[in-house]
């Protein structure tokens, strides 16, 4: 599986090898109103687009993973202090409703096991 996403990524990489030395002509980018234009190959404007939108949605990430590391936070301090306020030796979890509960000697003899 890891030749295989090497081989992968060889590939991707060599295709866009091949689209930057195909596209070494200089292009001019104009803004609407303003006589501000830049002139630069085509590949560096379209990896410069490509950073800045990167760059972009990372930053909207942001916010949500800050909230989610505050949420654990708080979940492992609850956690902890409930493990305190049951450190008397006593089992404080509650079973798992998963789990059926055990049955009684006299109750499998009646059922013939």
């Amino acid at each position: 599986m890891r030749v295989l996403a090497w081989a992968f990524r060889v590939v991707l990489f060599v295709a866009a090898l091949g689209f930057a030395l195909s596209n070494t002509g200089v292009t001019e980018l104009r803004f609407f109103g303003i006589d501000l234009v830049w002139r630069a190959p085509l590949v560096i404007f379209l990896l410069a687009f490509f950073a800045v939108g990167v760059a972009m949605g990372l930053l909207g990430v942001v916010p949500t993973l800050y909230r989610q590391r505050r949420e654990l936070g708080r979940l492992r301090r609850e956690l902890k202090m409930s493990g305190k306020a049951g450190s008397n030796g006593a089992i404080t979890q509650a079973p798992s409703p998963d789990v059926p509960p055990p049955v009684a000697a006299e109750s499998s003899s009646r059922l013939g096991i």
